[in-house]
């Protein structure tokens, strides 16, 4: 069936012009964007089984090849579904430019989408100003965190440079378990030691999972 075989009021335009773009599912609202079907396959059906297959949150990471790999997603379809989601990423960072860091909720919300691999530990450093805005985030580290192979020069290099006032370390755990390490507790040692060395506070270490986050200093560790 094609979309234009539904009565009006269950095709995905008509509903939200009439109902709103809030009214509509994730299928309804993907087909908007792409607009036609093919021959074999109208476009809701299409958009109902890529987010059957795939789900929504990881309908976002997917690559050119796997959106492909769905009947009726040409290449076309899938470099704008692609687009999509990659402006939606780029309106998340707009929003969060300057973002002011009160409590490890704000890390956690700011880091929302800017780990490139969630299947590795990355280790970040978020630059602060007087304010406590961050002006700047560093990707230090890829790969399971160790105390002998994190330098505190590599952490406060670019901090220095900047003239930050502030930093955060914001780890991942993969596991989802953000309880720290043993590793974890040396690293953070070290580095609260080389910061009143340099004079550039360690505000906190905040390690983050898929909902829930664990703050250093929130749990007066730091």
């Amino acid at each position: 069936m094609r979309i234009h075989d539904l009565n009006p009021e269950n095709r995905p335009r008509e509903r939200l012009l009439s109902a709103g773009a809030s009214s509509l599912s994730s299928a309804e609202l993907l087909a908007i964007i792409l607009r036609s079907g093919t021959k074999e396959c109208n476009i809701l059906d299409t958009c109902n089984e890529l987010i059957a297959r795939f789900g929504l949150e990881r309908l976002a990471e997917t690559t050119l090849t796997e959106l492909t790999a769905t009947k009726g997603i040409g290449e076309a379809k899938a470099m704008q579904i692609l687009a999509l989601f990659e402006l939606n990423k780029r309106l998340h960072y707009a929003r969060n430019l300057n973002k002011k860091i009160q409590a490890a909720r704000d890390v956690f919300d700011y880091m929302a989408g800017r780990i490139p691999d969630e299947k590795k530990e990355h280790l970040f450093v978020l630059h602060l100003n007087t304010k406590n805005q961050i002006v700047k985030n560093e990707l230090v580290a890829i790969g399971t965190l160790n105390a002998s192979l994190i330098h505190p020069r590599e952490v406060f290099k670019a901090a220095i440079r900047e003239s930050a006032h502030a930093i955060i370390l914001v780890h991942n755990h993969p596991s989802g378990d953000v309880e720290p390490s043993s590793a974890d507790r040396q690293i953070t040692e070290l580095l609260k030691q080389a910061s009143a060395v340099i004079q550039i506070e360690l505000l906190d270490h905040v390690i983050i999972g898929k909902t829930e986050w664990f703050s250093f200093r929130e749990n007066s560790l730091l």
